[in-house]
């Protein structure tokens, strides 16, 4: 299970910190907007909610090997409904342009999300 975690870190942790130092510069240095959301706070949801996501796929994998690809559906469906409710807020509160926000949230959205699935079936395919 260590060596599992340890392989999904080392590359994972590059990942997410070429991803966030990417969209910060592009935010802040070459579009220069104003977001309701901070890069930070984008990339602390998808970093936190992709890795809770592996180490759940993980133990599901030890003990329920047969059922991970069923544990990663749902886990990916838990994920679009935090997605929701992470961006509700922002929606509720009229802000001025949304798209730009939403544009720069689910970009990195389905980019961890083909991390999550490349790693989810390796798990799968172990056997």
């Amino acid at each position: 299970m260590q060596a599992k975690l340890i392989s999904f870190l080392k590359l994972f942790i590059p990942f997410s910190i070429l991803l966030f130092i990417a969209q910060f510069a592009v935010v802040n240095y070459l579009l220069n907007i104003d977001l309701y959301y901070t890069t930070l706070a984008v990339y602390s949801f998808h970093i936190v909610a992709t890795f809770l996501i592996y180490l759940f796929l993980v133990f599901v994998n030890k003990s329920f090997s047969d059922k991970t690809g069923f544990a990663f559906m749902a886990c990916s469906l838990l994920k679009m409904l935090a997605a929701v409710l992470f961006l509700l807020p922002m929606m509720l509160n009229d802000v001025p342009n949304p798209f730009e926000d939403l544009i720069l949230f689910f970009i990195p959205y389905f980019l961890f999300l083909i991390f999550e699935t490349i790693y989810a079936v390796k798990l799968i395919n172990t056997k």
